[in-house]
């Protein structure tokens, strides 16, 4: 076995292991309302960072204006509660007007 596919068979096992391990555990291990609101906390800020990075950053440089203006439509869109498709549609014709218009 090449070390290529040892690898890959480590990560297989580790992955279905993680998976495995909430139903197993469910209703024995009962975490603390604390860490629960901690955790739910931190699940919301890393969501956050990667609209950031992903609307922000093209290439390891800013990404201009169209697409945060785009990101930010959909965000008042999902805010107000608008269907999914409506968020997506409104997010990518906002990006794509500005674009059309020349703005970057």
């Amino acid at each position: 076995m090449s070390a290529t596919a040892a690898v890959i068979l480590v990560l297989a096992v580790g992955t279905y292991a993680f998976r495995l391990v909430g139903p197993v555990l469910h209703g024995r291990v009962e975490l603390p309302v604390r860490t629960r609101e901690l955790l739910s906390a931190a699940a919301v800020v890393l969501l956050v960072a990667l609209l950031a990075t992903g609307a922000l950053t093209e290439g390891g440089g800013p990404a201009g204006w169209a697409r945060p203006a785009g990101v930010l439509a959909g965000g008042v869109l999902a805010w107000r509660r608008a269907p999914f498709a409506v968020v997506v549609l409104g997010a990518a014709a906002v990006t794509a007007a500005l674009r059309a218009a020349g703005v970057a």
